[in-house]
């Protein structure tokens, strides 16, 4: 190797040190607790975020979808909830080998991506959020959790869960929107279900609240990791204005920044584990949010629908002895818990993985 060469690797070692490596502890600079990185969880969730945008409800209830022979591998699914009505879509499930309660959110269907990304940079909605004063938040998130069919499917799920198995731990996922609707979820079964156990890590998701906001959830959810990745437009969205502190939205903590190290063919990936304010300038506020490309696909799993017509949904016959239907067409599936054949650590263990 020449000297030129040589040079190239001493550099970009430095540089490399000098990142974040997969997974470690940063600890607080304040009084907030500081979430801990778990590299190995999050490629586990990612694919719980992904099989959620499934459209065969058969496949995925029963969980022998394409997207669930990974890592997911033996979960069991206890409520699916469609909300016909507003193309959204949930699920409450076990998994044994987390010793947890899983509940994920799909995010905007593709078809109907750039137009809500649009509606992001020139739309933003405000409204109160309930028992804080001056948090603000954005309407359309608050309510396609709030005020929907999936708020009290989930909810419904996790009290017989819990009753079944005890004080194990909750995660809450999704990708984009859905992790919008993930992080409304943490903070309304900590806040409201008195579930103390509660963590929270969405991709991609974008702004939903100010900074009395995210200073009210900190509080309430510290468990929380936003994994963002390089260019991904989605972060960058409802627009960060620095110069008006008090109105623009801000992102909580902690973010964990996926992007590209090296020159040439010697890459590099990195997980870069940012600071404890949620708006770190050195990581995904460090580089324009142009890719809807990079928004789509985390860690190499997809994350969007398999088709892109709007919100088509397959059902088989076997699925009819799980089904219920509201007055508004909108689906839920339970499975009968105590019938469930998995049996998972039901101790009073306190803690979960780390995220």
């Amino acid at each position: 190797m020449d000297g030129k060469n040589w040079l190239k690797v001493v550099i970009f070692l430095c540089l490399f040190a000098v990142s974040t490596g997969r997974e470690f502890k940063v600890k607080a600079k304040n009084k907030h607790h500081a979430a801990i990185y778990n590299h190995t969880l999050a490629t586990i969730l990612v694919e719980y975020a992904s099989a959620v945008y499934v459209s065969d409800l058969t496949e995925l209830f029963a969980w022998t979808c394409s997207r669930c022979n990974g890592l997911t591998k033996g979960f069991q699914i206890l409520e699916l909830i469609v909300d016909v009505q507003r193309c959204l879509q949930a699920f409450v499930g076990v998994a044994k080998d987390l010793n947890a309660i899983v509940i994920a959110f799909r995010g905007t269907q593709e078809s109907s991506l750039q137009n809500w990304i649009e509606d992001l940079y020139w739309k933003q909605l405000d409204i109160s959020y309930p028992g804080m004063k001056d948090a603000m938040v954005h309407h359309g998130f608050y309510s396609a959790y709030h005020n929907t069919s999936l708020r009290p499917g989930v909810l419904t799920a996790v009290k017989s869960a819990k009753e079944f198995y005890g004080n194990i731990p909750i995660i809450v996922t999704g990708h984009s929107m859905g992790g919008a609707m993930a992080a409304f979820c943490g903070l309304d079964l900590t806040v409201h279900l008195g579930c103390q156990n509660v963590s929270v890590m969405t991709f991609g998701q974008p702004r939903i609240g100010n900074a009395a906001f995210v200073s009210y959830y900190r509080e309430r959810v510290p468990n929380t990791i936003r994994v963002t990745n390089r260019h991904d437009v989605v972060p960058h969205l409802p627009p960060y204005y620095q110069y008006f502190p008090h109105k623009t939205y801000r992102h909580f903590p902690r973010e964990v920044w996926l992007y590209d190290l090296g020159f040439g063919s010697l890459v590099f990936k990195v997980e870069k584990v940012c600071d404890n304010s949620g708006e770190d300038p050195s990581c995904s506020r460090s580089v324009e949010g142009n890719s809807v490309k990079d928004h789509v696909r985390y860690f190499g799993v997809k994350l969007s629908c398999d088709v892109s017509a709007g919100c088509r949904i397959v059902m088989g016959n076997g699925l009819a002895s799980y089904r219920t239907t509201d007055k508004d067409g909108n689906v839920i599936f339970s499975r009968n818990i105590s019938s469930s054949v998995l049996r998972m650590n039901v101790g009073s263990s306190e803690e979960g993985k780390s995220l």
